[in-house]
């Protein structure tokens, strides 16, 4: 009984130590444990493949890692870069808004100067790039960015493209400034250079997909609509469809086909050694020459003719 007695003692004393933490109700936290989980794993397969990138592309060692995800304002996000800096704007359709891949000013000008055939000193010039250098990091970032593709397919198909490029972050005007953002901390090293580089998303395009992501019903949504997919092409391939053979079309005019009659012979255009036509419900499907089946005409598929060879 003293035991439990002390042990309850000392619990009730660390509760009332325990100081309460500050909220800031007008940047509410949106992002839950749930969501960040979700994003780690989504982030972890972009450094992978942002390192195969800088790599094969650079032909030096490279190693992207991420270090943290968080959200704020994009004011805060803004005034957390350095100046100069290298600033990839990103469109991510369908999401609404625009992304922000960073990279820090040296590591940048190291990477130019290794496309160019340079040694990539780690100590690199302190100056604004020139607009030949923006444009070889505008098309290595391309590259980059389209892993993006990958790294969110489990969540949703994105199409990024890369739609500007500044060195100024007070420029960049990617989102408004009260606009809340998630930024995912990364940690870069290419050859004996180390930096840090940051991946700005829109928190209102990625809250949708983060909720489907956690809800514990997504599962079960894939798989009924994986089944249901199943059921539609095997009912599809059970449908009949009209298939037709045909001749080359004759055009005639209203009086030839009012005079026709029993006995008169058409002069087809179709050649004697060209295929006829296959087709589906109108559609064009293969080529095929006549022949019979035992008391049935029939037709054989053949390859469709060569250029120059006279087809349909």
């Amino acid at each position: 009984m003293t035991f439990t007695s002390t042990v309850t003692h000392a619990a009730r004393g660390q509760q009332r130590s325990r100081e309460p933490k500050l909220y800031d109700f007008r940047r509410p936290n949106k992002l839950n444990r749930a969501h960040v989980r979700t994003l780690h794993i989504a982030y972890e397969t972009f450094c992978r493949q942002f390192t195969t990138v800088l790599t094969s592309t650079l032909g030096v060692f490279s190693l992207v890692e991420l270090v943290a995800v968080e959200q704020m304002s994009y004011v805060d996000y803004v005034e957390s870069l350095p100046t100069p800096t290298f600033l990839t704007l990103v469109s991510l359709e369908p999401l609404p808004g625009t992304g922000v891949l960073q990279l820090p000013h040296e590591t940048a000008m190291l990477c130019v100067d290794r496309m160019l055939g340079g040694p990539g000193a780690a100590q690199q010039p302190a100056r604004l790039p020139t607009d030949v250098e923006i444009e070889i990091m505008k098309m290595l970032n391309q590259r980059v960015v389209q892993e993006l593709r990958y790294a969110f397919e489990g969540l949703v198909q994105i199409s990024p493209e890369v739609v500007g490029v500044e060195t100024n972050p007070q420029f960049a005007q990617a989102a408004a400034a009260s606009d809340v953002v998630v930024v995912a901390s990364l940690e870069i090293k290419v050859g004996d250079q180390d930096g840090a580089a940051t991946l700005m998303i829109p928190f209102a395009g990625l809250y949708p997909v983060l909720e489907a992501a956690s809800s514990p019903k997504r599962s079960e949504r894939r798989e009924l609509l994986r089944r249901s997919a199943a059921a539609l092409r095997a009912r599809l391939e059970e449908v009949e469809v009209d298939v037709s053979v045909q001749f080359r079309h004759l055009p005639l005019s209203p009086a030839d086909i009012l005079g026709l009659s029993v006995g008169d012979v058409l002069s087809l255009r179709h050649p004697t050694n060209a295929p006829l036509l296959v087709t589906v419900d109108g559609i064009p499907l293969a080529y095929a020459v006549p022949g019979s089946n035992g008391k049935k005409a029939a037709c054989l598929i053949v390859e469709e003719p060569k250029e120059g060879s006279d087809p349909l």
